[in-house]
This record gives structure tokens, sequence and C-alpha cells, in this order.
């Protein structure tokens, strides 16, 4: 087994802040055992404004952002799993939010861009958001063999379509891990209803890192990071403010459920396949 870790913040504007406040979580996690931890979705920066991540966006490859989270990587001998950062992408108004996977030498072995836009007004308060005005969609799901099994990344919004997951599991996945920032509003209704839906649907283990706190621009998380069993058992939770959820992450209990619980292995109608072997 091995013990893997969701990173919760309360992220500010200032990224030097946050870039120490996550180095002191993911010590303190690794010190608990984790050999792989997660951040959450704008773990460096949630800004006044959408756009003030276009102020901070990297070229892929290069930036202090990425500097970090690989030396942070290789300090602690631990696998990263970057939450989101600004990338540069095609339109020069835009930026990608990014998910960088770093491994425990410091060595960047992938990336994945967020799919699906928050564009949405959330029921019951004046809250509006429209990620489509700052963020350029990504085109690619993501699934990589890691030492902890077979992983794949969604990142917030994404937790919201089924059929995008499923097509994960068409190629092979045991690990979702979804990194977010859910206001508090739509987390209180859904939040821990959703993850436990995708655990339950696709048989697999969840770590879910999410932004949870009040935040300076007036924005409000709701927290709650955790990490859910294939069974859709919560394993560990973190309700508010900064912290981590820790726990064992069991190859032999994922294919004890598979193989004795088959539900898989009997679906009679399939939607269209959206990854790429």
């Amino acid at each position: 087994m091995n013990k893997c870790a969701a990173i919760q913040m309360a992220s500010s504007p200032t990224v030097s802040y946050n870039l120490l406040e996550a180095e002191k979580l993911i010590a303190e996690a690794v010190k608990a055992g984790a050999k792989l931890v997660a951040l959450p979705e704008n773990f460096a920066l949630m800004g006044d404004h959408e756009t003030d991540k276009l102020n901070i966006k990297e070229v892929d490859g290069v930036g202090p952002i990425q500097d970090f989270l690989s030396k942070t990587a290789k300090k602690h001998g631990v696998w990263i799993v970057g939450g989101t950062m600004p990338i540069v992408g095609d339109d020069p108004n835009k930026v990608r939010a990014a998910c960088l996977i770093y491994n425990d030498l410091g060595e960047r072995v992938a990336r994945y861009d967020k799919i699906h836009l928050f564009d949405v007004m959330v029921p019951s308060t004046n809250e509006v958001y429209r990620e489509s005005d700052s963020i350029e969609a990504g085109t690619k799901p993501l699934v990589i063999d890691t030492p902890f099994g077979r992983i794949g990344i969604a990142i917030c919004y994404d937790l919201r379509f089924p059929e995008f997951f499923r097509g994960m599991h068409e190629q092979g996945v045991e690990i979702l891990i979804i990194p977010a920032a859910f206001t508090h509003e739509t987390g209180a209704a859904h939040w821990e209803i959703l993850l436990r839906a995708r655990a339950i649907e696709n048989l697999c283990y969840v770590i879910a890192p999410n932004q949870g706190g009040f935040h300076k621009n007036g924005r409000r998380t709701f927290g709650h990071s955790m990490i859910i069993d294939p069974w859709g058992i919560i394993l560990d939770c973190y309700k508010t403010g900064g912290g981590f959820v820790c726990a064992d992450i069991d190859p032999e209990r994922l294919q004890k459920i598979r193989n004795t619980f088959p539900v898989l292995s009997h679906q009679r109608f399939s939607c269209e396949k959206i990854c790429n072997v």
C-alpha cells in the first residue's frame, strides 16, 4: 500500500505566500507518510479578479511556480500533483489551467489542461463565474501509469460530467485525482455526492484536494478535501481551513472489489469513447 495526501488551502492573491503555505503542508503530509501529494486548484493564486492569473502565467517548462513544484518534489522525495497553475496557451488573452505532475526526482511526467470551464450563475446567490473569459479549454483527458496505480486527472467542474470519467475507465483508471476550488454553495450541495458517485460508479479511489475557507477576494470555498475508496467510503476528510488528508491506497482492495462486484463488465450501453488510447 502507498499513503497519499490531498492538501487543502485558502489561497490568497500573493503567490509567494501561497507557495510557502503549500510547501509547509506538503512537508507535513510527507512527515505523515505520504508518497504522493495533490494540491488544490489555483493553489498558487486566488486573485482579486479572474484575469489576475494572466499576470503570473508561465511558459510551459519555465517559471517560478513550475520550479517550486519540481524542487519541492525532489526535496521531499514525493510525487506532486500540482493542482492548477496558469500556463501560456494559444490565445494571448487567456491561459490554460494546467495540472502538472512531478515524480519523486522532481521530473515532470505529465500535464492535463482543464477541459470543462465553469461558466455559471450559482443558484440562490449573486455569484457569477465566467472561466472561459480568461481560460482556454484543454482538449485531451489524461490517464498515466504511476507507482501508485493508473491515475486519471480531472479538475473541479470536470467532476460534473460522468461520461468524462467513464472514458478514463476505458483506459484502466484506478485512482482519480480531482483538484478543485468548489464554491461554498455548490460544495455544500454536491461536492461529497459527486465525489462518492465517481468513486462508486468507476470502482476506483478518489483523491480530492479542495480550496477551503474565506479568500481575500470575498469568495468562500467549501473545503472538505477527502480521500474515498472504491466502495464509496470516505477514508479521511478535512473540513475547512488549511490542512491535509491522508490515507492508504490499497491496490489489493481495489482489485478485490472489482473482482467480486464486477459491475463495470456488465455495462450494456457505452458512451462515445472520448479518450485516445
